[in-house]
């Protein structure tokens, strides 16, 4: 085991010096004079930052402070959402010098070749020996004053206006920083601003017709750490608020830290506002710390935690699975314990953090599954990872008789930034098919 750490360990450093290697040669290397500032500058920019963010990562897991943690976290997960969109940019990149390249040599071959009635090269003058070569021109050399004026401009011809070469590359490496620093900014944005409020409605098999129309507000991937705090918080109880929900669905992943760093952070959770009230599954991230300090804490903020069990609502059962993280604690999910003695005619409704766990939802014949885990793949190109992991990456989907629905989540694991996955509240609106 220590072996495989070991030798993933050297793969993932490896990788990251051969990026970072790369992004020195196209956004340092190419534009910069040997002995300009950039070159020194950038160089130092190009060790520092992927060393804090290392540093963060290992911060983290090694129980550092708080207050070191937050330092750490937003230049530490920034950058690694600017290295993605950069190398991205820098790829299109290279199809363009392609491009370019093959421009330039179409009229370089056509004037290289020789005109058509011409064979041997060009005529050599009657009065020259033919077997005498003709003696080749020689440049005249630079006088001093002219060797001595002016500034390195570019990184090969001091002196001078850049070459075509070092204009593209200069072109390149600006476009390509501008775009991911674009990305990225908007991106947080979209996190900070806080989640969109959706709305689906999901027929629910045996769902009584005075029950038509029951709202659900569900909500995952909260994810308060050393960046997403308690105004975070706020903003997503706001949202839920402003929908005057029925009940409020917490579906895992609300915390990245303890209670002892983060409980202030979840004091917002005490003011949402629901007819039946607010509850609560665990998440894998949830197991990365105390789970269980978290769900007593919960309990305080008036959330009611669901850890393999079920609650009877007027309209439907409602229950919740632990998450599979909790198996290797041996709190895993246990669904004869949540659903094995509930009445087989009534609607039911699971939480159940992660969208695996739906194949255990149609054996247990549950009407709808609510899930989160995915982000909706938070960083595009990520929901075509996502789907290699999960059923559904967002969305409502059917299998056998259960539907599920997945939540993109209302916040942001690592880097606080979305790009083609925007966080959400979903409330879900319960039909009867008898109406």
């Amino acid at each position: 085991m220590i072996a495989v750490f070991v030798l993933i360990a050297l793969v993932a450093v490896g990788l990251l010096v051969t990026v970072h290697w790369y992004l020195w040669r196209r956004l340092v290397r190419d534009v910069s004079a040997p002995d300009g500032l950039w070159r020194r500058v950038g160089t130092v920019l190009v060790v520092a930052l992927p060393l804090v963010s290392v540093a963060n990562m290992i911060s983290s897991r090694a129980g550092a402070p708080f207050s070191v943690q937050r330092v750490l976290a937003w230049p530490g997960f920034l950058w690694l959402a600017m290295l993605l969109y950069l190398v991205l940019a820098l790829l299109v990149g290279e199809v363009v010098r392609l491009i370019v390249r093959r421009a330039r040599s179409v009229p370089a071959r056509a004037a290289a070749a020789p005109d058509a009635g011409a064979v041997g090269g060009p005529p050599v003058p009657a009065e020259q020996d033919r077997d005498e070569a003709p003696e080749p021109e020689r440049e005249p050399e630079p006088d001093s004053a002219s060797a001595s004026s002016g500034s390195s401009s570019s990184p090969e011809e001091p002196g001078r206006t850049p070459t075509r070469r070092v204009f593209l590359a200069r072109t390149l490496a600006v476009g390509a920083t501008a775009a991911a620093a674009t990305t990225v900014g908007s991106g947080a944005y979209s996190v900070l601003n806080g989640p969109t409020l959706k709305h689906v409605t999901v027929p629910l098999p045996k769902l009584a017709r005075a029950a038509h129309g029951y709202r659900i507000a569900v909500v995952s991937d909260i994810h308060l750490g050393p960046i997403l705090g308690k105004a975070h918080t706020q903003r997503i109880v706001n949202t839920i608020n402003s929908a005057q929900p029925d009940l409020v669905a917490i579906v895992g992943d609300l915390v990245d830290g303890s209670v002892a760093d983060l409980g202030p952070a979840a004091e917002p959770l005490r003011h949402l506002r629901s007819r039946h009230g607010s509850f609560f599954v665990t998440g894998n991230h949830e197991y990365f710390g105390d789970a269980a300090e978290w769900v007593d804490h919960l309990r305080e903020l008036n959330v009611h935690p669901l850890e393999n069990a079920r609650r009877e609502l007027p309209a439907f059962d409602l229950a919740g699975v632990n998450d599979v993280a909790g198996e290797d604690q041996g709190d895993g999910p246990d669904f004869r314990k949540a659903l094995g003695d509930r009445d087989p005619g009534r609607a039911s409704v699971l939480m159940a953090h992660q969208p695996v766990q739906i194949h255990e939802a149609v054996d247990w014949k549950v009407g709808l599954q609510l899930s989160g885990h995915t982000h909706g793949g938070q960083l595009w190109p990520g929901p075509y990872l996502a789907e290699l992991a999960n059923p559904t990456v967002a969305g409502l989907e059917r299998y056998g008789d259960t539907q599920l629905y997945v939540t993109r989540g209302a916040g942001a694991w690592g880097p606080p930034v979305r790009v083609g996955a925007e966080s959400d509240v979903t409330v879900v609106r319960l039909a009867s098919p008898s109406t």
